[in-house]
């Protein structure tokens, strides 16, 4: 079985029970451990660690309530089994309160040992998985999986950090695909509330008759399929995080709720009297501006002044373009022996990214997967992207030719009137200017082909 990679330790100062307990559960595949003391028993633990400790109660040396007591305290994946000949109901209190995970009274039946060594070994391997998972995703949220060098984004860096393990309530705001959520995960995972849940919830994504029950609870009978109890992301979230995406979306009536919940620090469930005390940290996020919502009377005063009081605006790619190179290549290792070509990575750049960074991350995975090759060229790129190639071409063949201002003017304006084929109304409005200077230009360009 899995769990028996990881040993078990006997400690016990009775050779014979040291014996017959390696016997009975290598037989059983379990591989074990000596100590024939506490001390010894621990010195094993500091260089390889156990699921199971497996300890007498009373042993020469150091006994076995102190040895529970320092492996609770320094290898807390570890579950003890306390073993005694002396089987007390105070003694099995005693051992229970000081963490241990069972208790056996000797002589020990086989059968009894067996599962209760598999029962521990299941749980903290269980427990193994849950600390690993929980490391993997403090990983993945640190502050190193926000990608950017640019001055905007040192301040979004900056002001995460100190912001972190203040109780205070936090907007984050930016435009779709900026990176909202990711960001309320880094101020997560960075906290102290860290081993705690992080329970995000999309307010626009709930139907409004659902959404109370979602984020409040319901009691049974609250409605009609309401059969039973049912707690809220307020109380799954206890001790942790509330992410409030698209807050923007939340109805007035959820409105003067949620306003109650942030003041009172508590919440009730749909059809309860009972009030709930809750320990959330609340982070809202929107990609509307809400102080215009506020003066439109789409949304509460008072709750956005007690949503936003500390905020933290992301920047639009467009307006951090340095930051695209490290992001184009944080994404293509995703995919093996990808790279981009310059060129296709200066297009990248001199693209506007309505759709921010989830727009290039969709564009770097589509033209991975389309390249037959190791490098993206600019034909892998999106018909809306190859079109900015033209102007580019345009700019960088006048600076690589030492181009006259003139001359570069006169190919930008060919350049599109290509692109709106030969509309002057449309190309006059692209170039920021009236039709009569538009077509001024166009008669010097004549006259200077002429010449």
């Amino acid at each position: 079985m899995p769990y028996h990679n990881v040993p078990v330790l006997i400690v016990d100062d009775d050779p014979d029970m040291r014996t017959l307990l390696q016997d009975i559960l290598e037989d059983h595949q379990y591989r074990v451990l000596l100590a024939q003391e506490g001390q010894e028993g621990l010195n094993h633990l500091a260089n390889e660690p156990c699921s199971v400790i497996l300890t007498d109660l009373r042993m020469k040396g150091m006994a076995g309530l102190e040895l529970l007591n320092q492996a609770v305290k320094e290898f807390p994946q570890s579950n003890v089994i306390i073993m005694t000949a002396f089987g007390t109901v105070e003694s099995a209190v005693e051992a229970m309160k000081h963490g241990a995970y069972d208790y056996l009274t000797k002589p020990i039946k086989t059968d009894e040992l067996l599962v209760t060594v598999d029962k521990a070994m299941k749980e903290a391997s269980l427990r193994r998985e849950v600390a690993d998972l929980r490391r993997q995703v403090t990983r993945e949220f640190a502050f190193s999986q926000i990608i950017g060098k640019s001055k905007p984004m040192r301040e979004v860096f900056d002001l995460i950090r100190r912001v972190a393990n203040t109780k205070s309530n936090i907007l984050i705001t930016g435009e779709s695909g900026t990176g909202k959520e990711l960001v309320a995960r880094a101020i997560h995972y960075n906290s102290e509330r860290r081993q705690n849940p992080f329970v995000p919830v999309n307010c626009a994504a709930i139907p409004e008759l659902l959404l109370e029950s979602e984020l409040f609870g319901h009691v049974k009978g609250a409605f009609t399929d309401a059969k039973v109890d049912k707690r809220g992301l307020f109380e799954e979230s206890q001790t942790g995080t509330l992410l409030l995406d698209e807050i923007s979306e939340l109805p007035m009536m959820l409105q003067a709720k949620l306003l109650r919940a942030v003041q009172e620090h508590e919440i009730r469930r749909v059809g309860s009297t009972r009030a709930v005390s809750i320990d959330t940290r609340l982070i809202a996020a929107t990609n509307v501006n809400l102080s215009e919502e506020v003066k439109a009377k789409r949304f509460r005063e008072d709750l956005y002044y007690r949503l936003n009081v500390i905020e933290i605006q992301l920047p639009p790619l467009r307006e951090r373009k340095e930051d695209i190179p490290l992001l184009a290549d944080a994404l293509l290792k995703r995919y093996k022996e990808k790279e981009i070509s310059p060129t296709a990575l200066g297009l990248l750049m001199d693209y506007q990214w309505p759709g921010n960074v989830r727009e290039l991350e969709n564009v770097i995975e589509r033209a991975a997967t389309l390249t037959q090759g190791t490098q993206i060229t600019v034909e892998d790129l999106p018909h809306t992207i190859r079109e900015m190639g033209g102007e580019r071409q345009t700019i960088e063949s006048g600076a690589e030719h030492f181009l006259p201002l003139e001359k570069l003017e006169q190919r930008y304006i060919a350049r599109i009137l290509e692109k709106t084929e030969g509309n002057k109304y449309q190309a006059a409005r692209i170039l920021g200017i009236d039709r009569k200077t538009l077509y001024r230009k166009l008669s010097e360009l004549k006259n200077t082909q002429k010449n």
